[in-house]
């Protein structure tokens, strides 16, 4: 077994704080009901060479296609042709738009990424000054191989420092310890369940808290997404996933996310404001990222690049970062990322929330305004014919108000966003 996420980063000098604000403005929306969307395919203990010909719809019927999906229209930069990556999204991450996706929906096992999750879920029930002793039984079911913050029994962290060791150094034993906390790793287990249930990622299937391979564990790159953004809406989130470098006691650790702190063949990705990155024999090199520049914020989930060089994996997400920078504005959407249940319900107001098959079980179609048309795209081999493909967009109402730039969903929005990130 490989270690869940790679160890022996080469450091890069600098570091520093910045704060990152992200203006926003509210929007007025009216939609129309869509499809119900399609249910995920049930797991399975290794994932296939090729995508399922029918995945989950969620977000909108394209994102259920195989192969890439992309609106071609004049003015919209070419995708880059060297992504090998299985599956991959890039999303505006205040508006909630997929700008452009490939199997956005394939059940794949997540890695370390999984670890935005149990973040997400377990991050807002303890204080980050409490203290708590490690004991041998809170360490005993961390995986061989694991990558560690080099937490140790009989010792005392507070929980700030055991959520720098998961953010950092991906550190299966520092979410082991936590799990401990929270009533056990079963617990924890379930309690990921039901919250990755409320966020609608439908494609995940949780076995182990850290991401460490176990047969039927899966998520997606859309539901990844949706884990990141989720997480974002929490300042501690925000601080633990930005941070470059930190000490536990009298130990240094480094953040080995490439893309914020740097690597040989890895500059640090202007505009990087985190997320986390994952590593597995069976996942592969895992990695959701968050960035801004010119004042749109972006998401970039990317799983398992077929191509095997050192720090592919962020390679790629920086390309696909820098074509959505480029594309955001101009490219109409092929789907959108969704609320929670809770905000979806909120929102459709009493009755939908009542009714056990209105708001978050239906796919909320495509985004892109009146009359927009979706085309399919797709290069040679990736699984799609490249066949052009008409569906109908609901027009909606947009009433921006206070002179905001950003269409945000404002059912949740994305607060601003706060980082550290270091300088080459």
């Amino acid at each position: 077994m490989s270690p869940v996420s790679p160890s022996g980063v080469r450091l890069r000098a600098g570091g520093g704080r910045r704060s990152l604000l992200v203006a926003s403005a509210t929007v007025l929306s009216l939609s129309v009901t869509a499809p119900a969307a399609l249910a995920a395919p049930a797991p399975t203990a290794t994932p296939t060479v090729t995508p399922p010909a029918q995945m989950s719809t969620l977000g909108g019927a394209r994102l259920g296609m195989p192969g890439t999906q992309v609106n071609l229209a004049p003015g919209v930069p070419v995708l880059p042709k060297d992504v090998t990556a299985r599956s991959w999204i890039v999303s505006d991450a205040e508006s909630g738009q997929v700008l452009a996706a490939h199997n956005a929906h394939w059940a794949l096992p997540p890695a370390s990424t999984l670890k935005m999750l149990f973040a997400d879920t377990v991050l807002p029930r303890f204080p980050k000054d409490t203290r708590y002793k490690v004991t041998p039984a809170d360490l005993k079911g961390v995986g061989a191989g694991s990558s560690v913050a080099g937490i140790k029994e009989g010792v005392t962290y507070s929980v700030r420092d055991l959520w720098l060791g998961v953010f950092l150094k991906s550190g299966n034993d520092a979410v082991h310890v936590l799990s401990a906390m929270n009533g056990g790793v079963g617990q924890t287990v379930e309690d990921m369940q039901e919250h990755a249930e409320e966020l609608q990622a439908l494609d995940t299937r949780v076995v182990s808290p850290d991401g460490y391979d176990a047969p039927g564990q899966v998520s997606s790159a859309y539901d990844l997404t949706l884990f990141a953004r989720s997480g974002l809406q929490k300042k501690d989130f925000r601080d633990y996933c930005s941070t470059v470098s930190a000490k536990i006691g009298s130990t240094e650790l480094r953040n080995t996310n490439r893309l914020l702190s740097g690597d040989s063949d890895v500059p640090v990705y202007q505009g990087i404001a985190g997320v986390k990155n994952g590593n597995t024999t069976h996942a592969g090199a895992t990695f959701t990222g968050v960035a801004e520049r010119g004042g749109k914020v972006l998401l970039v989930t990317v799983m398992n690049p077929e191509k095997h060089e050192h720090n592919e994996v962020y390679k790629e997400t920086a390309r696909l970062f820098d074509w959505g920078f480029q594309a955001v504005g101009k490219v109409n959407a092929v789907g959108e990322l969704v609320p929670p249940r809770s905000a979806a319900a909120a929102s459709a107001g009493p009755d939908a929330a009542a009714s056990p098959g209105a708001g978050p079980q239906q796919s909320s179609g495509t985004a892109g305004g009146p009359g927009a048309k979706a085309v399919a795209s797709a290069p040679a081999g990736s699984g799609s014919s490249g066949v052009g493909i008409a569906l109908a967009v609901a027009a909606g109402l947009l009433a921006l108000l206070g002179g905001g730039v950003f269409l945000v969903n404002r059912r949740w929005p994305l607060p601003d966003l706060m980082r550290r990130r270091s300088r080459p």
